[in-house]
């Protein structure tokens, strides 16, 4: 076993990324090797004992073995492997049903709802490494009076190109017999896949959208292979009376691709002076540990250079691999005074870690909803010979100040200022008036919650939301996974 204290994982984090993604993937993090031995010895070492992990299980892929072997590293290394259920893996199918079935006291009490689960290699590289899928390239929303909103539309993808815009309603949809209207489309409980097509190029639909109050346009438009920019639309300055501008950056998904982006973004907010800040994370469900690294010495470098922003805390049969992460000041690292954050109950994961990390160096507040509350992470298991891949909760991120467990969300600890506001589909991000911004602006105005913040819900709007097709409902529960919003 190798012997961690404080070990800094930002080499391992910059040096060896691409490397890890062949061998034993990280959803936040690598894995800490001993800190007395030089760099390249030290990956070499970590590679040779990734090496034996893979090939110490059996090689057949067919379910009964790989039931077998999905066992073995859920007991080795699951965070709570001395809470897990006595079942006999002979009672399953398949193996994501015996994972289910090992982990259900964990999801039972909300610590891993669906976190563990079992996928291919190919699959989870491509959601880490970029977030690319096929689609028209939006995101849908339902509205108070179960309205069809675009929440979110791609920059350069096919619908964006057709003029979608964040605000539209969608009122009625051609599935290939002629348009048909949303609310036809509810009465009858049309599936996400008759509605807007499987996941295929050149699958063609038409939107009759209405654009503000009066103007109704018609577009068909083709499915293609899109990567969503990591941050939606461009950096931008929020004007105030008589004081300096608030920076505003929507963040969509904390991939690869997002690193060049979020340094040219701070860039831009130092050189402008910016102080106040509004970081738009209401759809971001998380990712790599390696960009949320990179996100905290841009915002947070400045302030607590060499300090702690947080570690992963390991099982007790791998408390050695327990390892720290420090603050970097950047050429490009803000001079912050505040940040609100705008969050929703699909902000998780990496988002949350920024958050609870800022806290103990910046006044933070959030704006919106709690948080998703995912304050574990996952290491990626491939048994040998096979394209079988395990997703495993095996460590909890804590802050600089050792504060996590925010398994019901960030603002359930008690810890942080949640202002309420509503998500408004109505309004593109920016417009003053959209409830989460507006909050925000006042909020930091103000230095307290408004006290006309949105995010009221009347029991006839729950009632109605809760006849909602699921596919309208669901929040994924884990990172990566295929967000039936996102089309």
């Amino acid at each position: 076993m190798f012997s961690v204290s404080e070990w800094n994982l930002r080499g391992l984090l910059r040096r060896y990324c691409a490397c890890a993604a062949s061998t034993l993937l990280v959803c936040v993090a690598v894995l800490p090797v001993c800190a007395h031995t030089a760099p390249d010895l030290q990956f070499t070492q970590l590679l040779d004992t990734l090496d034996q992990i893979r090939r110490s299980g059996p090689s057949a892929c067919g379910e009964t073995l790989r039931k077998e072997w999905v066992g073995g590293v859920v007991r080795d290394w699951y965070l709570w492997n001395d809470e897990l259920a006595d079942v006999d893996p002979g009672d399953f199918a398949t193996s994501q049903q015996y994972l289910s079935a090992l982990t259900e006291p964990l999801a039972a009490g909300g610590r891993d709802p669906g976190f563990s689960y079992m996928t291919t290699r190919q699959q989870d590289e491509s959601q880490f490494t970029s977030g690319a899928y096929i689609g028209f390239g939006f995101r849908s929303g339902v509205g108070p009076a179960d309205e069809l909103f675009l929440a979110d539309v791609f920059e350069g993808g096919p619908a964006w190109e057709a003029g979608f815009r964040r605000g539209m309603e969608i009122l009625a949809v051609d599935t290939g017999f002629g348009f048909e209207t949303w609310a036809s489309l509810m009465r009858r409980e049309a599936l996400m896949e008759e509605v807007f097509g499987p996941a295929d190029r050149g699958v063609r639909r038409g939107f009759r959208l209405l654009e503000g109050d009066e103007a109704i346009v018609e577009r068909y438009i083709e499915k293609d292979e899109l990567d969503p920019p990591a941050i939606a639309g461009e950096p931008t300055l929020l004007e105030r009376p008589g004081m300096d501008p608030v920076g505003y950056l929507n963040f969509r998904q904390f991939t690869l691709s997002a690193r060049l982006p979020l340094i040219s973004a701070s860039r831009y907010f130092l050189n402008e002076g910016v102080t106040d800040f509004i970081i738009d994370l209401r759809y971001n469900g998380g990712g790599l540990l390696s960009i949320a690294d990179v996100m905290l010495d841009l915002l947070g470098g400045r302030l607590a250079d060499r300090q702690r922003s947080f570690f992963l805390s390991h099982n007790d049969w791998h408390s050695d691999y327990n390892a720290y992460e420090y603050f970097e000041r950047f050429s490009e690292s803000l001079d912050p005074l505040r940040f609100v954050f705008i969050t929703t109950r699909g902000t998780a994961s990496a988002s949350e870690l920024v958050i609870n990390s800022l806290a103990p160096h910046v006044e933070v507040a959030m704006v919106g909803t709690d948080t998703r509350g995912k304050s574990v992470g996952q290491y990626a298991f491939d048994q040998p010979g096979c394209d079988a891949r395990v997703r495993l909760v095996s460590f909890e991120i804590l802050n600089g100040e050792a504060e996590g467990g925010y398994y019901n969300g960030l603002a359930d600890t008690g810890r942080f200022t949640l202002c309420a506001a509503n998500d408004d589909l109505s309004k593109p991000f920016t417009d003053p008036q959209e409830d989460s911004l507006h909050t925000a602006m006042a909020w930091l105005a103000e230095g307290a919650c408004p006290l006309t913040s949105g995010s009221h819900e009347t029991p006839k709007a729950r009632h109605r939301r809760q006849q909602l097709p699921p596919w309208l409902k669901y929040i994924p529960e884990r990172p990566g996974a295929l967000d039936p919003r996102r089309h």
